[in-house]
């Protein structure tokens, strides 16, 4: 994981994902993990690298999403229970990639 984390949240699936291209285009960030809250209504991503990268990602997500984010933050050295929280949903994320994959292989 990067030194700092930047966190957008988004209205929509659709607008993350394009809010998260934005932001690794513009920047050498990595995706850490993302929530999605409301059946997709409200989606959370998060992006790790170092701080310059992280900001100028996240400034940028915040001018030029296709949908205006309703928060967003940016943590330069984050605490170790911040990184605690990054690995639970990581590994939320991981075990529903696992579980979609199972479900193509059975078919």
């Amino acid at each position: 994981m990067g030194k700092s984390l930047g966190f957008i949240e988004i209205s929509g699936v659709a607008a993350a994902i394009d809010a998260l291209d934005i932001m690794c285009k513009t920047a050498n960030v990595s995706l850490e993990t993302w929530e999605r809250k409301l059946g997709g209504r409200l989606v959370t991503l998060i992006v790790s690298g170092d701080i310059s990268a992280v900001t100028q990602a996240v400034e940028t997500a915040l001018k030029k999403a296709i949908k205006k984010p309703v928060a967003s933050a940016i943590i330069a050295n984050p605490h170790e229970e911040i990184l605690k929280i990054i690995e639970i949903s990581k590994s939320r994320m991981n075990k529903k990639t696992e579980n979609s994959g199972k479900e193509f292989q059975e078919v």
